[in-house]
């Protein structure tokens, strides 16, 4: 008895896999690059990694937008031991688009 054979699954299915990009690290992080679901491990991450390199004064840039970003960045920075102080930046920095933050030192 012959047997029909459908089309055969040769595709697989492949999955959407992010990759971890590798930023230098320096003393000012743009968030617009990064998601939002993202941005509390990249906050952490990026406390210890310009601790661990010794940078103690850093401006993280959130953008001005509805102040959402920027609640959530002050709000992650208030909980993290290892950050001393921080603020809006200068006008010139960023004004109220810009957190500088103080780090502590090892």
């Amino acid at each position: 008895m012959n047997r029909l054979k459908g089309p055969e699954k040769t595709e697989k299915k492949t999955e959407n896999i992010m990759k971890p990009i590798i930023l230098p690290i320096e003393d000012v992080l743009d968030l617009h690059h990064f998601r939002p679901k993202d941005i509390p491990d990249l906050i952490r991450d990026y406390v210890a990694a310009c601790r661990e390199k010794g940078l103690y004064y850093v401006r993280i840039i959130h953008g001005k937008g509805a102040g959402i970003l920027k609640s959530r960045v002050t709000a992650l920075l208030k909980d993290h031991p290892d950050v001393v102080a921080f603020g809006d930046a200068p006008a010139e920095s960023g004004g109220w688009g810009a957190t500088l933050v103080q780090i502590r030192e090892r």
